[in-house]
């Protein structure tokens, strides 16, 4: 009996010291991809963008680079919802199109970031943008980034805006954005750009 318990606790043991492995071998890369972010920093932008949810911390970034560039336009997703208020309300306030023709808020379908992919090529084609500035939050860019890699035209250049997380709350991005990165590369948003 003692000669078949040795093997099991070595199995155990092994098995564990894998899982360990795998799991910090995870959590590196996830804080190499959503946390430890650095992004160029833009040259030039015929809009801004600002995607939605975490206005208020992406909204004074999104109107600070398109100050810095003269950016024509401002672009932002107006997702009525929670977490993306301030942008929400800013649209509201701006909506007279004779008034502020420099403010373009747009709803994606579905209400999610390949929405808003979908949604910024087709104002890109509208207005025949060449360069466009999209900013999110730091744990967002490599997602929304490969989006707008999958389905705008216009040259891309993300900008990372950093948010105030607990370490739980990153842990929760980490896995939240994991998976995401996992359905982009496996469900491509757009088959293939407009020419």
């Amino acid at each position: 009996m003692p000669a078949i318990r040795k093997p099991r606790k070595k199995t155990v043991f092994i098995t564990g010291a894998v899982l360990l492995v795998l799991f910090l071998g995870w959590l590196f890369a996830a804080f190499q991809l959503f946390y430890n972010v650095h992004t160029a920093p833009p040259k030039q932008a015929d809009a801004v963008v600002m995607l939605g949810g975490a206005s208020n911390e992406r909204m004074l970034d999104a109107m600070m680079v398109r100050f810095d560039l003269k950016a024509p336009y401002l672009v932002l997703s107006n997702t009525d919802t929670r977490g993306n208020a301030s942008a929400d309300e800013y649209c509201d306030t701006h909506s007279n199109k004779e008034i502020y023709p420099d403010v373009i808020c747009f709803t994606p379908v579905p209400m999610d970031t390949r929405g808003e992919a979908t949604a910024i090529a087709q104002l890109a084609k509208d207005y025949q943008w060449e360069n466009i500035v999209v900013v999110t939050s730091s744990y967002h860019i490599e997602r929304a980034g490969l989006l707008m890699q999958q389905c705008v035209d216009a040259n891309t250049t993300m900008v990372s805006t950093t948010p105030q997380f607990t370490p739980w709350q990153w842990f929760r991005r980490f896995i939240i954005e994991t998976g995401g990165l996992i359905d982009v590369n496996l469900n491509p948003q757009c088959d293939t750009k407009s020419n």
